[in-house]
């Protein structure tokens, strides 16, 4: 790490990791103003339970955290219980494909002190977008799109989707969290 101003932590899912897809992009986003990044990967327990998500995501992001002044986190579906670690320290953070239907994601977000940015498809079932827009003003929903941010259709219309979930992070970024 140098002496960066600006630092961001990528979060993977439970079987996406940070080097993947959106958490990718979204870590050159971070890099390209000015942030140190700290990528965490993780291989979960197969029978880990919803129940014991909260906990475990907590104790993996937890130290990583620690280490660094007032991180911007980043996660990605499982990673989004990393919500309770942001609340915890009052740090912003975007999250990826949350798990919106899950209870324990949802009151993590609601004890967040800094601005976040919800970014999700209308056709992932671990989506609400009437919970989202509650929750914050930050939100980006996509229409047909899967927990991939994948939408039916030529692949185009997939990266036209990137091109979309890359702008509202870099606008979050620019006018929200680094401005």
């Amino acid at each position: 790490m140098g002496d960066s101003r600006h630092h961001a932590v990528l979060i993977p899912g439970k079987a996406y990791g940070p080097l993947t897809g959106l958490l990718f992009y979204a870590g050159v986003a971070a890099v390209r103003r000015g942030a140190d990044l700290e990528r965490i990967s993780w291989d979960p327990p197969e029978d880990l339970s919803p129940s014991e998500m909260p906990s475990w995501v907590h104790e993996q992001v937890t130290p990583v955290v620690d280490k660094l002044p007032a991180p911007l986190l980043i996660g990605k579906s499982l990673g989004s219980f990393g919500a309770g670690v942001a609340a915890e320290r009052g740090l912003p953070a975007v999250w990826l494909t949350p798990l919106l239907t899950m209870p324990a994601c949802v009151a993590a977000l609601r004890r967040a002190t800094e601005p976040f940015l919800l970014i999700g498809g209308t056709a992932d079932a671990a989506w609400d977008g009437a919970v989202a827009r509650e929750l914050t003003p930050h939100v980006l929903e996509v229409e047909g799109a899967d927990h991939g941010m994948m939408v039916p259709g030529p692949l185009q219309k997939t990266t036209d989707v990137l091109g979309r979930v890359t702008t509202a992070m870099e606008t979050f970024f620019d006018e929200v969290v680094w401005r």
